[in-house]
């Protein structure tokens, strides 16, 4: 079995997201499912020429773009959700220093004006007391309405979007969410905090994304909206190197640990819009979007026959949800199929693909993710087909972390 021939593999938490907030734009934000730095960064420095240009189609909360430009590379992303487009773009950004310093003069100036007040506007998150105290949203609502008198909305000023990730951040770290598993969960009490406290802790998060903001990349990275399954008409441009971490086929949605910042910020208005865009993305689960699987009917008659076996077998394990989940695994391959196939015409000769994937496990059936992957490859004439075995990603026995690579010799 998988999980008694890998017990030699190590958890390698410098592989993961947590590495990430200790390098400087990387560390703005976090998300769970976020890559590690690092691990892009020797996949760079082993599959990249000179003059490669780097393709990532499932941008995240763009490590890859980051780390490219940082090492010099030139790299375009995809991603479908607005607002990791928007963040995307701002973190590999080209900044001035004395535009910067204009930028800190102005938040200060803007910080000391913050008057509390109970009428400014507080995003229509559901049960938003589990979120935040009353008097800590209070506080958070007044420094907002203080933030939109004197900086744009998020859009294209990419100083004044320094602002609002500061903004972000803080609201998350006055939470009381626990990020103290795959994702996240809830405190029992929520935290009351004061202004000053705040308003200090504002300031040294917005300090440090200043300070990080001033350090200079040689290279360029930007992010563009599209649709993973198809991209071929989003980009004029051929690439000679893959490197990417869709999501994994393990039900965690990336717009659950989203939904704060993008409701705050206003990239998303109601529960529905949240549902509508998880639907979009290849494994989103959420709202709707899970509602819309009963329905959901496949593309493609010839996927891997080991997913046909395994999507049997959840199927038939007896829980309540277990139909639901083996359509949940069948599209997330359906998808991923459609992906790979549209994706050969962005690539040049020889181009080398790097695959961060994790396998999973419903009701005790382990999902090959790897395997289904490499099958798919061979299937779409992909060549040098082959899998790195990279970290344990939890205590459960068995869950994995690989790089499927491949190439594309036309």
């Amino acid at each position: 079995m998988q999980a008694e021939l890998q017990l030699d593999i190590e958890r390698r938490t410098d592989y993961t997201f947590k590495y990430n907030s200790h390098f400087g734009r990387h560390g703005w934000l976090r998300l769970t499912p976020a890559y590690s730095v690092k691990l892009v960064q020797e996949i760079i420095k082993k599959d990249c020429k000179a003059n490669s240009h780097i393709l990532d189609p499932f941008s995240g909360t763009a490590t890859t773009g980051l780390v490219a430009a940082e090492l010099g590379f030139n790299a375009t992303l995809f991603d479908i959700n607005p607002f990791l487009i928007w963040l995307g773009n701002t973190k590999c950004y080209h900044f001035s220093q004395n535009k910067l310093a204009e930028l800190q003069e102005q938040f200060n100036n803007c910080l000391a004006d913050v008057r509390l007040s109970e009428n400014h506007w507080t995003p229509p998150i559901h049960n938003i007391e589990r979120w935040w105290h009353p008097e800590t949203l209070e506080i958070l609502a007044s420094i907002r309405n203080s933030l939109a008198n004197n900086f744009d909305e998020p859009n294209g000023n990419h100083y004044h979007n320094l602002v609002w990730i500061a903004f972000s951040r803080l609201i998350i770290e006055t939470s009381s969410a626990a990020f103290n598993h795959v994702s996240m969960s809830f405190k029992s009490n929520s935290i009351q905090y004061e202004l000053p406290k705040i308003k200090l802790l504002f300031e040294a998060i917005f300090n440090h994304i200043i300070t990080s903001s001033k350090t200079q990349l040689t290279g360029k990275a930007k992010v563009l909206k599209g649709d993973s399954r198809d991209l071929s008409s989003k980009d004029n441009k051929l690439f000679d190197t893959v490197i990417t971490s869709p999501p994994y086929p393990n039900r965690i949605s990336y717009i659950r640990e989203l939904r704060p910042y993008m409701y705050w910020v206003k990239f998303l208005h109601n529960g529905n819009d949240a549902g509508a865009l998880d639907w979009q993305t290849i494994g989103g689960t959420w709202g709707t979007a899970t509602s819309n699987l009963k329905d959901w009917k496949p593309t493609n008659k010839n996927l891997p026959e080991q997913l046909y076996e395994v999507c049997e077998k959840i199927k038939s394990s007896g829980d309540k949800n277990s139909g639901l989940m083996c359509n949940y695994v069948h599209k997330y391959f359906d998808d991923m199929y459609l992906h790979l196939q549209n994706l050969k015409v962005l690539l040049k000769p020889n181009a080398k693909l790097n695959y961060i994937v994790g396998n999973s496990s419903f009701y005790g059936h382990f999902v090959r993710t790897e395997k289904i992957l490499v099958e798919i490859l061979s299937q779409l004439s992909y060549s040098n087909i082959g899998i790195e075995t990279i970290r344990k990603r939890n205590t459960k026995r068995g869950l994995l972390e690989f790089n499927v690579t491949a190439s594309w010799e036309k």
